[in-house]
């Protein structure tokens, strides 16, 4: 029983590293898109399409920092339920 509490504690583990290694990856897409938005309206002739590319990005952050800043309040499972 006390072997089945670690390894579920360790799933849960994961899950969480995983999304913050999500999110620091899609950080780095949103900086790249903020930069490449920047370059192309400071152009002549601006591209206004880009001026909406870093929105995908911004909401996955969104999503996924939402998660990580709730999730220590969220309550944890127990091993019997």
């Amino acid at each position: 029983m006390y072997a089945k509490f670690i390894h579920t504690r360790s799933k849960e583990a994961s899950v969480s590293k995983l999304i913050r290694q999500f999110h620091r990856w899609v950080s780095m897409l949103f900086v790249l898109s903020v930069v490449a938005t920047t370059v192309a309206l400071a152009r002549p002739d601006p591209i206004q399409w880009m001026a909406y590319l870093p929105l995908f990005p911004l909401a996955l952050l969104a999503l996924s920092g939402i998660y990580i800043f709730v999730a220590p309040y969220l309550p944890k499972r127990r091993a019997g339920a």
